[in-house]
């Protein structure tokens, strides 16, 4: 059984220096006077993996790898990187700062709805060394993407420029045009699936260049929009219904999913004189609507 205590007087390092006292060593830390009833725990599988932590009975930081330089997390689809409020859980950021007990430098990002991998540096020296690493584009990232429609190909490579949607609303939304910046984006065609819904692919993509929302474009661009996507399914109003608070049943149906089916699966890099690979398993959604 886990470890309980009242640690209504602990603050958040002193939790976090008490998870650690016992690495190896499953417990609980439940501290009943904070604010918000805020709850922390600590799973070590068998592995010595660090397993998820949780706050107040709502998923806070799935740890994939923590040393003295990165701190390595599993985000979860529907959590922000940056705050956007002052909710101490409203963001990735602000949940690793709460964990760390200091600021965590956050080298890469993902939307709001894309979960997967993303790396934090807990001291500036590491965070300069690897955006130098990000910036060079030695580092190689993997996603997976739920699409629409039988994809044709098993292998292809999209080279499309990326710039502005000027005839769209909505002032964060991209598209591909001529005088755009230089795109690529390669994906691998790993199984072919029908749902009652209609036809399916599930893709493994690997983006060559890191523009923004360049995979979700490029794939809708060939016509097969990833799964759940309210901007680039082809119904931009889906977006606007979501982030107006106004989305119905029926819109909601025909999205498929709450979060869009775009997965950042795998980061490698060269750190510290080695090829460092960090892994994502994605959520049960993903793979439920996948069968995987």
């Amino acid at each position: 059984m886990p470890e309980r205590m009242d640690s209504g007087m602990m603050t958040a390092l002193e939790l976090r220096a008490r998870m650690q006292a016992a690495p190896f060593k499953p417990f609980r830390v439940i501290p009943t006077a904070l604010a918000k009833r805020v709850e922390f725990a600590r799973i070590i599988s068998l592995t010595a993996a660090v397993g998820p932590c949780l706050m107040g009975g709502a998923f806070m930081l799935d740890i994939l790898h923590e040393d003295a330089d990165l701190l390595v997390v599993n985000k979860p689809a529907g959590l922000v990187c940056h705050p956007t409020k002052g909710d101490e859980l409203s963001s990735l950021v602000s949940r690793a700062r709460l964990y760390l007990g200091a600021p965590g430098h956050l080298i890469n990002r993902l939307d709001r709805e894309t979960s997967g991998v993303i790396v934090l540096a807990k001291n500036p020296a590491a965070a300069g060394a690897l955006g130098k690493l990000f910036e060079s584009r030695v580092v190689r990232k993997e996603y997976l993407a739920i699409v629409r429609g039988s994809a044709p190909d098993d292998s292809g490579v999209i080279d499309l420029p990326l710039g502005k949607d000027k005839a769209s609303q909505i002032a964060i939304k991209d598209c591909v045009r001529a005088d755009g910046a230089d795109a690529s984006t390669e994906y691998f065609t790993q199984r072919r699936f029908h749902r009652p819904e209609g036809d399916f692919s599930l893709l493994r993509v690997l983006p060559r260049t890191g523009r923004k929302h360049q995979i979700r474009i490029h794939l809708a661009a060939i016509g097969h929009p990833i799964v759940g996507d309210k901007l680039y399914g082809g119904n931009e109003d889906l977006y606007l219904a979501l982030v107006q608070d106004r989305l119905t049943a029926e819109q909601r149906a025909e999205l498929l999913l709450a979060n869009h089916a775009l997965h950042a699966r795998e980061v490698k890099l060269p750190w510290r004189g080695e090829e460092r690979t960090f892994r994502a398993p994605p959520n049960e959604e993903f793979t439920g609507f996948a069968g995987a």
